[in-house]
């Protein structure tokens, strides 16, 4: 993991290897005048024993270790600052070479070890409860710089002996908009050449973009897809999520069934309790009306508080309510169980004080 006092001027011109999948390593170290074979010596070295320096790639030539020196870097972003919850829950904030920054979470549960990853600088997606979107999108991350963060994290549980379980795209950022550089990341992180995370262990969380979604049923995937849904009425997800201004919310279920149908997967939706908005049991009920006849689970969420927003959490008696609710309906659904609630855990929010401070 790179250091405070690294220099990553120069990342942004080099070849960064995090970037490539091992076909495409093999290819380059061809085009750099090496054989094939170095291209997958190299990747186990990145993905297997995980250094950060070339010099450690003891069975390389030393000729092609300072070739990779000139010309490559595995490691691009710097960590900024970390916190800690009481629960167990690391935040990162990291400073890439161009100077943006992004945050990964590691969350711990009984199950294993689950880390969120962003997938852009920023978001322009316009979520009002996220804080993610406060200052737009400024650019999208390339898959290695998504997998970077993926690899810091698993170095740091190295040293505990402990490995990532899974990995969620629900950091900052909508993913979908990504689609290329995500799905390279998902191909990286599942080889079974590395880090062998299998396909279902992987979790994309989209707003809703429903040709993104399309395409991604289209490739039949076993990744868990998870819907942002948040609402049951369109003037409600469109106050509270511009995008729904594009696709409605039955343009998106339509779009879930296909989805469903492609693949043969259940679809997590996502909704955030929001006082006073859409957690009665009015919509509760709405919300299990919309669901009939869709293989899916309902992740309910009570609303992170953001300074700048003025949103308001639901009373837990009012979310048990709702769940129970939803469960007589024939809703399978839970409440997320709350990871770094007394950290700036919620997407962005990191970032947003690191720019207020």
């Amino acid at each position: 993991m790179i250091n405070e006092q690294q220099n990553l001027s120069d990342a942004g011109q080099k070849m960064h290897l995090l970037n490539l999948e091992l076909e495409d390593l093999e290819k380059w170290v061809q085009s750099i005048g090496q054989p094939k074979f170095r291209g997958k010596q190299i990747y186990q070295w990145l993905y297997v024993e995980r250094v950060t320096e070339f010099d450690a790639m003891t069975n390389l030539p030393q000729k092609l270790r300072d070739q990779l020196k000139e010309t490559a870097v595995i490691y691009t972003m710097r960590e900024v600052t970390r916190q800690v919850s009481t629960d167990g829950t690391i935040k990162w904030l990291w400073e890439l070479y161009d100077g943006s920054t992004i945050e990964t979470v590691l969350m711990r549960h009984d199950y294993g070890n689950s880390v969120c990853v962003s997938s852009q600088v920023g978001c322009r997606m316009g979520c009002t409860f996220c804080a993610s979107t406060l200052g737009g999108l400024v650019r999208n991350l390339t898959g290695g710089e998504v997998v970077e963060q993926l690899l810091n994290v698993q170095r740091f549980l190295d040293e505990e002996e402990e490995r990532v379980s899974s990995v969620v795209l629900m950091g900052s950022g909508e993913p979908m908009e990504n689609y290329d550089e995500v799905m390279k990341f998902v191909d990286i992180i599942n080889d079974q050449n590395g880090l062998k995370i299998g396909a279902r262990h992987i979790t994309i969380s989209t707003s809703g973009l429903v040709p993104a979604i399309r395409r991604l049923a289209d490739e039949k995937r076993q990744i868990t897809m998870a819907i942002s849904l948040h609402a049951t009425r369109d003037d409600i997800r469109s106050a509270l999520m511009p995008i729904n201004r594009r696709w409605g919310i039955d343009e998106l279920l339509e779009t879930c069934r296909y989805y469903i149908r492609q693949t043969g997967r259940r679809i997590s939706f996502e909704y955030a309790l929001v006082g006073g908005q859409n957690d009665d049991l009015a919509h509760a009920r709405e919300l299990a009306g919309l669901l009939t006849n869709i293989d899916c689970h309902v992740n309910l969420i009570p609303v992170n508080y953001v300074p700048e927003r003025n949103y308001t959490r639901t009373p837990k008696d009012q979310i048990r309510a709702f769940v129970n609710e939803l469960n007589r309906l024939g809703v399978n659904a839970t409440v997320r169980r709350e990871k770094g609630h007394d950290i700036a855990a919620a997407c962005g929010q990191l970032r947003a004080e690191q720019g207020r401070s």
